[in-house]
């Protein structure tokens, strides 16, 4: 069984962990609380397997506080990481620069590849919700960006985390394939 472990970060307020509940099927949360540092959520999926299909995968995904409080233990949730889910909410224009430090914090300092790097636009309750073309800055603009609405479209959102996750499956799939093979040869 393969182990991958995923970062949620980006802004306070942003809905990190209202949508990593709802994406691992945990319990709902009805009022804001701020996440302290970070709470683990670990979860399998059936519809998540590896190239060769025989190989499911053990998930744990890290809810990080969005709060620079916390900016110290950032190292330590980094270590070890497959993958970064950056969540912001689209309706507040300030958010769409501070994921631009997220992503120089969390992904350019890990060296992660673009598949294994999501962009969620999360749209709270009652929000306008436009899924229009968000300009986003380079390198942002060439990571995958998905909208999530909880109220009107919710399997959309659980059907590209799906895609996500077999993305992230496969590279460590494929990094423990080339680790096996450098001891072998």
């Amino acid at each position: 069984m393969l182990k991958a472990k995923i970062l949620f970060v980006g802004p306070c307020e942003s809905g990190k962990t209202v949508l990593a509940n709802f994406l691992t099927e945990s319990s709902d949360i009805t009022e804001y609380n701020p996440t302290q540092g970070v709470r683990i959520l670990e979860f399998e999926n059936p519809h998540v397997t590896s190239n060769d299909k025989s190989t499911g995968c053990e998930f744990e995904l890290w809810d990080c506080g969005g709060d620079p409080k916390f900016e110290s233990c950032w190292p330590a949730l980094m270590k070890d990481s497959h993958g970064v889910v950056i969540v912001f909410n689209a309706d507040i224009p300030s958010h769409r620069k501070e994921i631009e430090m997220w992503y120089s914090c969390f992904i350019q300092q890990q060296f992660l590849q673009e598949t294994q790097c999501l962009l969620i636009a999360h749209h709270k309750p009652g929000s306008r919700s436009d899924k229009g073309n968000l300009a986003l800055a380079p390198p942002l603009n060439k990571l995958k960006l998905v909208h999530s609405n909880l109220e009107d479209d919710p399997e959309d959102i659980r059907m590209e985390f799906i895609k996500y996750l077999r993305s992230i499956v496969n590279s460590v799939s494929e990094s423990r394939d080339r680790e096996e093979m450098s001891i072998i040869t």
